[in-house]
């Protein structure tokens, strides 16, 4: 029969070899949440399945540069959700529109068209002043804080049993 002693010696022993896995652990749980809240990110920036197109209006960089502007690979255990889009902001918060003429741009039956500049264009903001923001942003970084929640104390359990 072993003393007290050698018994919590023996225990501090096994917490220290599970606790060397704590870093690993903590950057594989990091890089796999950023993963998924880029795609929430990508999946709720438009055109996501908007009714609203027209030829050359909707390119989908925005929703694109979710994947290459963040950084999903931890260094020190932090990751980066970015989109250094100029616009990005104004979507994700929402914005101001005042009344202003839009040169080179037309409104084709129900679709607007990018068209040379010296053919037109139209006035906007006149039906709205304000252009509510899509928060797609918090969105991605709810489903960050849910992952981790979940997944860090799951597996920090079940290396410590």
């Amino acid at each position: 029969m072993s003393s007290f002693g050698s018994q919590i010696r023996k225990r501090l022993a096994e917490l220290r070899a599970a606790g060397a896995d704590v870093p690993a652990i903590i950057n594989e749980v990091a890089e796999a949440a950023t993963i998924e809240a880029v795609r929430v990110a990508t999946e709720n920036t438009p055109p996501n399945g908007a009714d609203i197109a027209g030829t050359s209006t909707r390119t989908g960089q925005l929703a694109g540069h979710w994947a290459t502007d963040s950084e999903t690979t931890p260094v020190n255990g932090k990751t980066v959700l970015a989109n250094n889009m100029q616009y990005a902001s104004y979507v994700n918060d929402g914005h101001r529109m005042d009344k202003h003429f839009v040169p080179g741009l037309i409104q084709n039956g129900s679709l607007l068209e990018k068209v040379p500049a010296d053919m037109g264009g139209i006035m906007v903001g006149t039906k709205t002043s304000y252009v509510k923001g899509l928060y797609m942003k918090e969105k991605a970084i709810g489903k960050y804080r849910s992952i981790v929640k979940r997944e860090l104390s799951r597996r920090v359990e079940d290396r410590f049993k």
